[in-house]
């Protein structure tokens, strides 16, 4: 196995092969498109329970082993770094097995399906150094995104009066959608939708430091059956949708944070959405405009005396780690994916600086005590310290 000092040539593996391990698998095909980055990455292993699923990844001329037990992997001297995309329940398993082997690990969310598993998974990357471990949460890594977090770290909001992260979709708005695994607490978890999508509302808000004392939740189960494999109903038995309201201690003061994840948002798709608003100043971006940047201010308007304006600015196409892309350019969703790992793999070789990186085991294994105190809430109807 290449020596993390080595910054050079990285060889990668995949376990798990549907949607995001391909996302993968384009964004290292892309990997040019980045400016003097220190690390050379090639995805050269695949693993897959189900064979079929390892077909679409021959046509990546790196790829050279291909397997259905992910030992295999784990044993192989020459992968240097696992990305792992499976199932809620199986995440403690394999991610703690990867981190044995000594092997980087870039994780999928929640980082385990509970907190007792996501605590299992820190104290085996405290007890492996040499395993380099981050957690996946793409959507702040758009241009938009960086741009509103560096407005909030310069301190133009003055004292916060509130803020709100939210992650919304409508995957689920079909009621005839069949049942899937998101959507049985067995293996998604009891925090449901949490679990399924809530780092993405967490990954900002948690490396700004807010981190709450306390939430007032609201969970729903809108749709309680799906149909099975054989057409009968069975148990739909995660939340669909969460929000929940969470006071932070911030400067000697406390603000409002609102953070929102929900499968059944009708009129959404995949949006990322950040608000934050201050005494001096305010920064809003959502992925549903992914060009625009909101900021507000109280202005000089010629001939009106000072006035409160909320001004549009076009965020370009330059992330964490700069590229060939003009920067006058659009950004999307796969740039978001090349983005966060060049700022993983840079975060690995020591050389990402003060640059944004990937979730910590830390605030992954954190956002779980969040969403047990939001279940207690739930169910007491009341505020519930973390």
């Amino acid at each position: 196995m290449s020596a993390v000092s080595d910054p050079h040539v990285v060889n990668v593996a995949i376990i798990g092969g549907g949607l995001m391990g391909r996302e993968l698998a384009a964004a290292l095909q892309r990997w040019p498109a980045l400016i003097d980055h220190p690390v050379s990455p090639r995805l050269t292993a695949v693993c897959d329970v189900n064979p079929a699923a390892l077909e679409w990844f021959r046509s990546v001329p790196t790829v050279t082993t291909l397997v259905t037990d992910y030992h295999d992997l784990l044993s192989d001297p020459t992968v240097d770094v696992v990305y792992v995309a499976v199932r809620h329940d199986l995440h403690e398993q394999i991610y703690t097995d990867v981190i044995n082997a000594g092997k980087s690990l870039l994780a999928e969310k929640p980082f385990g399906i509970d907190r007792a598993a996501a605590d299992a998974i820190v104290a085996a990357t405290n007890a492996h150094p040499e395993s380099f471990v981050r957690c996946s949460s793409e959507m702040p890594f758009f241009p938009g995104a960086q741009m509103a977090l560096r407005y909030v770290q310069s301190g133009a909001l003055g004292r916060i009066v509130e803020a709100k992260n939210s992650f919304l979709h409508s995957s689920d708005l079909d009621v005839n959608k069949p049942i899937n695994w998101k959507r049985q607490r067995a293996f998604c978890g009891d925090a449901g939708v949490m679990n399924d999508l809530g780092l993405h509302a967490w990954h900002v808000p948690l490396r700004l430091g807010w981190v709450p004392e306390a939430v007032y939740a609201v969970l729903q189960n809108i749709v309680p059956e799906r149909q099975g494999p054989d057409g009968v109903p069975v148990p739909c038995d995660t939340w669909d949708n969460a929000v929940l309201h969470s006071e932070v201690l911030h400067d000697g003061y406390t603000f409002p944070l609102t953070t929102e994840t929900k499968r059944i948002d009708p009129g959404e798709k995949n949006t990322w959405v950040f608000e934050a608003i201050g005494m001096d100043g305010g920064v809003r971006f959502s992925t549903k405009n992914p060009k625009c940047v909101e900021v507000f201010s109280v202005i000089d308007v010629p001939g009106g005396g000072r006035e409160q304006s909320w001004q549009q600015l076009d965020a370009g196409s330059q992330s964490v780690w700069p590229t060939v892309t003009g920067p006058n350019f659009e950004s999307g969703f796969s740039d978001s994916i090349l983005q966060m790992w060049a700022a993983f793999l840079a975060e690995r070789a020591g050389q990402l600086g003060d640059g944004f990186g990937c979730v910590r085991p830390e605030e992954a294994a954190f956002t779980h005590r969040l969403y047990a105190a939001a279940a207690a809430s739930h169910q007491s109807g009341n505020r519930t310290a973390v």
